[in-house]
């Protein structure tokens, strides 16, 4: 399986204190460091995603479990509210973040804040969060990335402008944190409360193209 080229950072931070401690002597913690450097690697991976077909089709950002499903007050859609999907990431799921829907990276905007536990649905406005602005066929879809309690950083690689397609790669949350989605309100949601969800491939909901 590949993994995400900043997991050799970490790993390699891991193997210094391994044979630093085997050196040392001190077996237990350099069998502590190999395990972490092994669970970096693991938590790093980069599994192939293959979007499922439809033009419709919204695919779920990130791979979790779905915690809030509500409709709120939103600037940017059309009459000021939206669906927001959130996603919660443990530390066991895969943390790369797609692309909803294919369509074009408008705005990007992030901002720095606290490290609440990602549970915590006031982390949402209160932590660091990195926001990204689709323009879709169907209508806008924003992405928020949130850092966790232990994230301290939020990676992304898009370019304002950009053209993405669904299901593609466009960055990650180092360590357990929560994505949430934002859709126009005339989407046909396919999740509840509770369902596991995985990023590129699972249909979060249904956008019928807008009609002018």
């Amino acid at each position: 399986m590949r993994i995400v080229p900043i997991a050799w950072k970490f790993f390699a931070l891991s193997l210094f204190f391994f044979i630093l401690f085997l050196v040392l002597g001190w077996t237990p913690a350099a069998a502590m460091f190999l395990l972490i450097g092994s669970w970096t690697l693991y938590f790093f991976r980069d599994p192939t995603r293959i979007p499922p077909e439809g033009e419709g089709n919204v695919v779920s950002p990130a791979d979790g479990k779905v915690d809030t499903i509500e409709v709120v007050d939103y600037a940017g859609f059309p009459d000021g509210k939206a669906i927001k999907v959130g996603i919660f990431l443990s530390i066991f799921d895969v943390h790369i973040n797609r692309a909803p829907l294919k369509g074009r990276v408008a705005e990007m905007k992030y901002q720095h804040g606290s490290f609440l536990n990602a549970m915590n649905k006031d982390s949402s406005f209160q932590n660091e969060n990195n926001l990204i602005v689709f323009e879709t066929e169907q209508g806008p879809i924003q992405v928020k990335q949130i850092a966790g309690m232990i994230a301290r950083r939020i990676i992304c690689s898009l370019k304002q402008g950009e053209n993405v397609e669904r299901g593609e790669k466009i960055g990650l949350i180092c360590f357990g944190s929560r994505t949430e989605i934002f859709l126009p309100t005339g989407a046909q949601l396919n999740v509840s409360c509770g369902m596991k969800v995985y990023g590129g491939t699972s249909i979060l909901a249904v956008l019928l193209p807008k009609r002018f």
